[in-house]
């Protein structure tokens, strides 16, 4: 009886032994003709694609956003146009600076990425668990990940390089504070809110303008680790995490968070008492509360982890009519270094693959390219302009124009305030979180080699608020520095 569910090879021959290699006798030298030995054997040393440089840990899931609230007057992007409209979706979490084996509850921010599979083409929201960042330009962002990783004499982690960073750059004073406080180790994935962290700029029917951000507040609730638990977790189930958001999805536990947007009229960026674009600093909600938008619920396992969770592939610039971006200098960075890391990770046609793949029908001239898999626009016209029907530009889909100011030169932001935010979250904590964020800058800091880079930080925290600095120096037996006293 024929078997119908026959073994084959790569190019679709069936395969007569899968457990014999073919030899000259039995104990002679394998055989170069066994062709099938010779393709599982290139393909198994093949089957690793580079990892991500960041974001290389990562889990990621099915599902679908719902809009629950008209802000049609805000933007014309379709997915958005009315209440009731579903769209499907795919979201990956991460972790940011471990290697794809790492441990899920180190302290570390977390990636917080989604794939709307929009009518008018996909749609990237690549935010992360925090609602500021670390650096406010792009420019400094090698650097800034450089000290995340691994040293490249010793190759460990170097607390000292971290600490020596930050301490040269007070903008990442609000983020480390986040980053050092309860929040700074999320329960699961599930149990954390998502930002888009970055202004973006949505623009209505009738090309009028706001700036936004974008707020995803968890229903499960907010939940973390302590020190102590996750440390343990890493030990015994470094996929914790990821296990996790598997396990509930599979059990019908499905995780959902509502969509917000903060609102900003375009006059007010020129005005705001800080720049609303720098992305070391949020918008006071009682200056822009929140406004709801829609919820996304996750209800689908992947069906296989490397084509959907590895191979997906996420950029602020994969934009839809209606979403643009702001000024913001540390996405503007972005929108280069992400689709780039994608044309060399996975390649030039990585949006063809079917996570990537958008459920419109694409046309348009790119063509050829490794690994292209489609039938690369057939026979049809590839040049444009051209005189055989080829698909034309839409100019009512043009980006909108904000204006520009200055001249073209090497600036930074106009304000240069990195402490009063940070400080009014230090004060906004209880006194039992305010000890936890102590106790956890402290151990962190504790291996630092130059008691200069720890007086240079600690100096950063008394700017904030003084008790914070305080109490870090007393942690770290160190003298307030002597313009602190």
């Amino acid at each position: 009886m024929t078997n119908k569910n026959r073994l084959t090879t790569s190019w679709g021959a069936p395969v007569g032994d899968n457990q014999n290699s073919m030899t000259a006798g039995s104990r002679g030298p394998t055989l170069i003709q066994d062709v099938h030995l010779l393709e599982k054997l290139a393909h198994f040393n093949r089957e690793r694609v580079p990892e991500r440089v960041v974001h290389a840990k990562g889990a990621g899931a099915h599902g679908f956003f719902e809009v629950t609230n008209d802000v049609s007057n805000y933007t014309k992007a379709d997915f958005l146009s009315e209440v009731g409209k579903r769209t499907p979706l795919f979201v990956r979490f991460s972790t940011v600076a471990g290697e794809n084996g790492s441990a899920d509850t180190v302290r570390d921010p977390r990636g917080f990425a989604v794939k709307f599979y929009t009518e008018e083409g996909n749609y990237d929201l690549v935010g992360n668990n925090t609602p500021v960042f670390f650096i406010r330009d792009a420019i400094k962002f090698p650097d800034f990940i450089h000290t995340q990783k691994r040293d490249p004499k010793t190759h460990l982690k170097n607390p000292t390089a971290v600490w020596d960073f930050w301490s040269l750059s007070p903008e990442s004073l609000h983020q480390v504070t986040i980053l050092m406080s309860d929040r700074g180790i999320p329960a699961t994935l599930r149990h954390m809110h998502g930002f888009g962290s970055h202004t973006f700029k949505w623009v209505n029917k009738e090309g009028e303008g706001v700036w936004i951000k974008y707020h995803f507040k968890t229903e499960q609730g907010v939940a973390n680790l302590a020190p102590d638990a996750a440390a343990k977790i890493a030990g015994e189930n470094p996929d914790y995490h990821t296990e996790d958001l598997f396990n509930a999805i599979e059990e019908g536990d499905f995780p959902a968070w509502k969509l917000y947007v903060q609102i900003m009229p375009l006059e007010d960026a020129n005005t705001y008492r800080f720049d609303p674009f720098d992305v070391t600093k949020v918008w006071s909600q009682k200056d822009y509360p929140l406004i709801e938008v829609g919820k996304m619920v996750l209800d689908r396992n992947p069906e296989n982890y490397f084509a959907e969770v590895e191979q997906a592939t996420f950029s602020p610039g994969t934009l839809v009519p209606g979403i643009d971006v702001s000024p913001d200098k540390m996405l503007q960075g972005r929108l280069f270094a992400y689709s780039d890391a994608h044309r060399y990770r996975v390649g030039a046609n990585h949006q063809a693959l079917p996570i990537n793949r958008p459920r419109n029908e694409v046309k348009n001239y790119q063509r050829d390219g490794q690994m292209r898999f489609d039938n690369n626009g057939g026979g049809s016209v590839y040049y444009e302009p051209n005189s055989f029907g080829g698909p034309q530009e839409s100019p009512e889909n043009k980006q909108a124009a904000y204006p520009v100011y200055g001249v073209a030169d090497s600036v930074a932001y106009d304000h240069s305030d990195h402490y009063t935010q940070a400080g009014d979250l230090y004060r906004l904590m209880t006194d039992a979180e305010r000890t936890r964020l102590v106790n956890n800058i402290v151990e962190a800091m504790k291996p630092v080699e130059k008691e200069e880079i720890m007086l240079r930080q600690i100096q950063h925290f008394f700017k904030a608020d003084p008790e914070y600095g305080r109490k870090v120096a007393e942690g770290l037996g160190l003298p307030l520095p002597q313009e602190t006293r």
